[in-house]
């Protein structure tokens, strides 16, 4: 457990040293050096440079008392924060990075996701997305493999300010769903369900397109396009049939 926490705050921007000692500062709460130092293993010289270093990062508060210096590690919420603040600006800059690539770099690159769980992840690459999403679903069969699907991934869609403009079979799930669209940021038209009954999922998106299949569980698959040119022919479809569905 121990193990897995500590791999965790690494992975959030700490190094290996500081996450041993924000671990121990959990657990000790207000201490000075020479306590976090017997908790790690570290020397008090080393422990106390790095909780020096941490003080002046945020992740620890100092308090200076007659005895010495006591250090205390902020709340774990707060390491959140920040670790989704530093994602989010990464996302955010992620353009301008790839543009910085040559172009043997930025060739189209196709990745391949099996079962339920690399469902999933497809369906969380989406929310990267930075405009509109355009789709082709089945409004009831999401639901049906991921009851939690309003509650999970679309409230996020609609946390992130993501529009979605989709084309669905008109059926009884499908209606429900639209008649949703406004609170849940998005519009849908609805196609005959007896000619158009998708029974798999594609998301346009940027450069991207998703594609998920819901076979039954052992074959369920999902597919990430990383194309400009793809993702550009496939939304040049899109909007062709989104002009031939009915408007609600």
């Amino acid at each position: 457990m121990a193990n897995d926490l500590i791999h965790i705050l690494s992975s959030v921007g700490l190094t290996d040293a500081q996450a041993h000692l924000y671990y121990a500062g959990l657990k000790l709460g207000s201490a000075p050096a020479s306590e976090y130092a017997k908790k790690t293993g570290f020397n008090r010289i080393t422990a106390y440079n790095i909780l020096e270093e941490m003080v002046r990062q945020g992740r620890f508060t100092l308090v200076k008392k007659t005895r010495g210096k006591w250090y205390s590690p902020i709340s774990p919420e707060y390491l959140a924060v920040d670790a989704r603040k530093n994602a989010d600006a990464l996302q955010r800059r992620l353009p301008e990075l790839r543009s910085m690539q040559g172009p043997k770099e930025r060739k189209p690159r196709v990745r391949f996701f099996e079962g339920w769980d690399g469902v999933r992840h497809v369906y969380e690459e989406t929310l990267t997305a930075h405009g509109e999403i355009l789709n082709f679903a089945n409004s009831a069969v999401v639901r049906e493999y991921w009851p939690a699907y309003d509650e999970e991934y679309v409230a996020e869609r609609v946390r992130r300010g993501i529009h979605l403009r989709g084309i669905a079979p008109d059926e009884p799930t499908g209606k429900r769903v639209q008649g949703e669209d406004r609170k849940k940021l998005r519009e849908i038209r609805l196609v005959p369900g007896k000619d158009f009954d998708f029974t798999n999922e594609i998301n346009i998106y940027d450069s991207k397109v998703a594609i998920c299949s819901f076979a039954s569980s052992p074959q369920m698959f999902g597919v990430i396009i990383e194309s400009r040119e793809v993702a550009e022919t496939q939304r040049q479809i899109f909007e062709m049939a989104w002009r031939f569905a009915a408007k609600p």
